[in-house]
């Protein structure tokens, strides 16, 4: 249970802080209103993925059987997640550009999350296929997995908006910059163990 929880949070702080839509529109959000507006961007997630979720585990619970399909999408998810590593490795800063516009934050919040691939293309392809692997332990396992992901998705996100509220050096800092490389290491381990997996199914 700790295990999927670590793996979770692990997975949701690296997609919490890397650059994307969503953290460039909560930190945009902050600066051009205040941390609340960024803090509403934040919570956006909560709003826009049970859908996404529940269908990856509907479309992968019908692929059980068929391990060379599983295996083809735990490499692809290997892929994901060494390119969200190296990415954290390689950050320099985070640079985000302000357009004035008006604050309906969680309105704009929840349409860019739903518009964009992220989402998407990570509960296919690690997200959904890991919670099912937690599953197979037990549902509190499953449970701990979708809880550490949100709960570090969205509080650094939030963290995010307070840091920036506060002071907008935190972007190019070395706080954030080391933090990032940190997790860029560990998202690269996590990416081997999945290629493991991924080749355990092609060859059973």
């Amino acid at each position: 249970m700790i295990h999927f929880f670590t793996i979770g949070a692990l997975l949701g702080l690296s997609a919490g802080l890397a650059p994307g839509p969503l953290l460039t529109l909560v930190i945009s959000e902050t600066i051009m209103h205040d941390i609340r507006a960024g803090i509403k961007v934040a919570l956006a997630p909560l709003i826009t993925d049970l859908p996404i979720v529940v269908s990856t585990v509907f479309i992968l619970s019908r692929l059980s059987e068929f391990n060379t399909v599983l295996g083809t999408i735990s490499l692809m998810g290997g892929v994901l997640v060494m390119v969200m590593g190296i990415n954290g490795i390689n950050t320099k800063g985070l640079d985000v550009k302000i357009e004035q516009s008006k604050p309906r934050s969680l309105l704009k919040g929840t349409l860019v999350n739903l518009l964009s691939p992220h989402p998407y293309l990570f509960w296919f392809s690690v997200g959904a296929p890991t919670m099912a692997r937690a599953y197979e332990v037990h549902l509190p396992a499953a449970v701990s997995y979708v809880v550490g992901f949100y709960l570090l998705l969205i509080g650094s996100k939030i963290i995010m908006a307070i840091l920036v509220g506060k002071s907008k050096s935190i972007l190019k800092g070395p706080v954030y910059i080391y933090t990032m490389k940190f997790l860029g290491i560990l998202l690269c381990l996590l990416a081997l163990l999945l290629f493991k997996d991924g080749l355990k199914l092609l060859g059973s």
